[in-house]
């Protein structure tokens, strides 16, 4: 895996669908993570759940994902929650007032 590769797994669990992310979310790696979660929100599950726990680093464009996905799923009273954030994810969204919102 290259600095610029992110990878993302899925694994669901009835009407859950949880992925595990690792590497970089950034404009080269930001089209796969958003269209991994415009899939799944299309797809009926209740609860939509992204672990970041093997990110390295977080720009504005996987911000602007992650918020767009959460506001989908409210808008459909779903739940789409980051679990176990690296400290550099916490920081990130931290800094721009979202942690409460998308952490769980």
């Amino acid at each position: 895996m290259s600095d610029e590769d992110l990878e993302i797994t899925e694994n669901v669990e009835g009407k859950m669908c949880k992925f595990f992310a690792k590497g970089r979310v950034d404009s080269n790696s930001a089209e796969l993570l958003q269209s991994k979660l415009d899939k799944v929100l299309k797809e009926g599950f209740d609860t939509i759940v992204l672990n970041m726990e093997k990110i390295e680093y977080l720009s504005s464009i996987g911000i602007r994902i992650m918020l767009k996905a959460y506001k989908q799923a409210c808008d459909k009273d779903l739940s789409f929650k980051i679990e176990k954030p690296s400290e550099i994810v916490r920081n990130v969204l931290g800094m721009v007032a979202l942690k409460q919102l998308l952490v769980t």
